[in-house]
């Protein structure tokens, strides 16, 4: 027999190296799945978003083009901008759910998304929903706002999470 035997195992540098070298790619690893994690909310809120806005679009362009209120013959009485002429009163006495025709929802605000009767919705209460409706200086295939026969309704949701607004916006005619 020699006087040397064989080593078996490893050194403490050896130990030592192999345990940083882990480390520094486990850190890699997980910085990385928690930077995916951190960006997996993003298409989910964005989705809510256009849900959000898509609901409210689809509320407002189901009610009348003119307040029944106002007018019988609603072609007849529209001839500038439909809302500026044949619009109601849009203030205290009128609210969410007794809205009756599309530009009784110009200008209308919601922190927090609501239902079709102004109900506060908890889940979708860190987004913000303007509404525009307008048609002054539009035309569509021919039709004009300013003769009382388009309307242009855009839904503007916004939430913290977004990087911008998402905006959609749809046409409707006076038929």
């Amino acid at each position: 027999m020699s006087g040397r035997r064989a080593q078996r195992g490893l050194t403490l540098v050896e130990l030592v190296a192999a345990i940083v070298v882990l480390g520094v790619g486990l850190a890699g690893v997980v910085m990385t799945i928690n930077r995916g994690v951190g960006q997996s909310a993003d298409p989910m809120v964005q989705a809510q978003a256009t849900a959000v806005a898509q609901a409210y679009i689809e509320e407002i362009t189901a009610r009348n083009f003119c307040d029944p209120d106002f007018s019988t013959n609603c072609a007849a009485a529209c001839t500038t901008s439909a809302c500026g002429t044949c619009a109601g009163a849009f203030g205290p006495a009128e609210m969410r759910a007794t809205f009756d025709d599309m530009c009784d929802y110009d200008g209308l605000q919601n922190v927090g998304a609501r239902d079709q009767f102004g109900n506060a919705i908890a889940q979708l209460s860190r987004y913000t929903v303007d509404v525009d409706v307008d048609g002054a200086g539009e035309t569509l295939n021919g039709q004009s706002s300013d003769a009382g026969a388009l309307l242009r309704v855009s839904v503007t949701v916004s939430h913290p999470a977004l990087a911008a607004p998402l905006t959609l916006s749809t046409y409707r005619g006076n038929y």
